[in-house]
C-alpha cells in the first residue's frame, strides 16, 4: 500500500531535512566556530548589563549602544588582565626562589622525618644535595631550554600559533557586533521559528534564560565565598601572599579543578618559600581540604544545583559525563548544558505523558 504525504508533511519534512544539513555543516566548520562560540557566550552573559548601562543618561545625552559595548568589552579585558597581573608578580618572586629554599626544606624534611622513620627501622633519607645539583643544571639551561622550545613551536605549530592569535583578535571584534545587534538577531531568530511552534518555543526559551540565569547567580555567589574563604584562612595562616592567592583561586573555581589545583600549587609554593617547618605545608593541606570539601558538597550543589533544579549527584555526573565525552571545554559547559537538558527532559516527560502511548490501557 502506497504511502502518501499531504503537502505540509512533505515541507517539515524538507525543512526538517534542510535544519539537519545546517547542523551536520556547522559541526563540520567547529574547529573555525570557537571564536563565534565564546563571543555568543560572553555577548548573551553580559547583555543583561549592557541594556542597564544603555539606560544610563549623562548629562542629559543616552549612551549610545556601540560605546556602551566598546567600554563592557575593555572592562572584560581589564578584568583578564587583573587577573594575569596578580599571576604574574607571584611567579616571578616565587619560582626564582626555589633554587635555594627547595634543598633548605629538605634538609628540614630530613632532620624532623628521618628520626621518625629510623624508628620504624626505615633507613631512608632525601639526597638534597642531587637535588640541588638536579635544580641548578636545568635553571642554568632553562634559557636555552625555552629558546629551542619557542623555535621549534614556531616552525612545528606556527599556523596553529597564528590561529590561537587571531582568534584572540577575533573573538572582541565579533564579540562587539553580537552585542550591537543582540535584540535584533534575536527577533531573526524568532522569525525562522516555523508558526505552530512559537509559543512553546518560546516558552522552553525562556525557562532555559532564567535556568541560566540562575546558574550564573550561583556561580558568581560560589566563587565570592571560595575567595573570601581562602583569603581569610590564609592569612590566619601567617600567608604574605594570602590576598592574591586565594583571590586567585576564588575566581577560577569556575573551571573544575583547574583554578583549586593552580591555587593549591601557588599556596604550596608560598609555604616552602615562606615558613622553615611543616607548618605552612600542614596548613595549605586543612585549609585547601576543607575548601574543596565545602565547594564540592555544599557550595556548588545548594548554590548552583539547587537554584537550577538539579539534584548533587547529578551534578557530580554531569561534570563526569560531559568531561568524558568533550574533554575540559565539556568541564566548562557541563552544569548550563544540563540546565537546558532539564528543561527539554522535563517537556518530554510531559509529552510523553500526555501521549495516547503512555495512557492507553490496552
Amino acid at each position: 500500500m502506497p504511502f502518501n504525504l499531504t503537502s505540509n508533511q512533505k515541507q517539515t519534512i524538507t525543512w526538517l531535512s534542510v535544519a539537519l544539513a545546517f547542523i551536520l555543516l556547522l559541526s563540520l566548520l567547529g574547529p573555525i566556530l570557537m571564536p563565534f562560540i565564546v563571543a555568543a557566550i560572553l555577548a548573551y552573559v553580559l547583555n543583561p548589563w549592557l541594556d542597564k548601562l544603555c539606560l544610563l543618561k549623562f548629562r542629559g545625552i543616552q549612551l549610545p549602544r556601540p560605546i556602551a559595548a566598546t567600554l563592557m568589552i575593555l572592562l572584560v579585558v581589564a578584568c583578564i588582565l587583573a587577573i594575569v597581573l596578580i599571576m604574574v608578580p607571584i611567579l616571578q618572586k616565587q619560582i626564582p626562589l626555589l633554587h635555594n629554599q627547595i634543598p633548605l626544606f629538605l634538609d628540614k624534611f630530613n632532620t624532623l622525618i628521618g628520626p621518625l622513620l629510623h624508628d620504624f627501622g626505615i633507613q631512608a633519607s632525601i639526597d638534597s644535595e642531587g637535588i640541588k645539583a638536579l635544580i641548578s643544571s636545568h635553571l642554568a639551561s632553562s634559557s636555552d631550554v625555552i629558546g629551542k622550545a619557542v623555535l621549534s613551536s614556531i616552525r612545528v605549530g606556527g599556523t596553529a600559533v597564528l590561529g590561537m592569535l587571531a582568534n584572540f583578535i577575533l573573538i572582541p571584534i565579533v564579540l562587539f557586533y553580537l552585542m550591537v545587534d543582540w535584540h535584533s538577531l534575536i527577533a531573526r531568530l524568532r522569525n525562522f521559528i516555523p508558526r505552530r511552534w512559537i509559543t512553546q518555543t518560546e516558552s522552553w526559551f525562556k525557562e532555559v534564560d532564567e535556568l541560566l540565569a540562575q546558574y550564573l547567580r550561583g556561580q558568581m555567589m560560589v566563587m565570592v565565598v571560595l575567595a573570601c574563604y581562602y583569603s581569610i584562612g590564609l592569612t590566619i595562616a601567617g600567608f604574605d601572599l594570602a590576598l592574591p592567592v586565594g583571590i586567585l583561586t576564588g575566581l577560577l573555581v569556575f573551571i573544575p579543578y583547574l583554578g583549586f589545583g593552580l591555587g593549591l600549587f601557588l599556596a604550596l609554593v608560598s609555604a616552602v618559600l615562606q615558613f622553615s617547618d611543616l607548618h605552612g605545608l600542614i596548613a595549605v593541606a586543612i585549609i585547601y581540604g576543607i575548601g574543596q570539601a565545602l565547594e564540592s558538597f555544599i557550595l556548588t550543589p545548594k548554590l548552583v544545583g539547587e537554584r537550577i533544579g538539579l539534584h548533587p549527584l547529578t551534578v557530580i555526573f554531569a561534570l563526569m559525563a560531559f568531561g568524558q565525552l568533550f574533554g575540559f571545554i565539556g568541564i566548562l559547559i557541563a552544569l548550563p548544558a544540563s540546565a537546558v537538558i532539564s528543561v527539554a527532559a522535563k517537556n518530554l516527560r510531559i509529552s510523553y505523558l500526555n501521549s495516547s502511548f503512555y495512557r492507553q490501557s490496552q
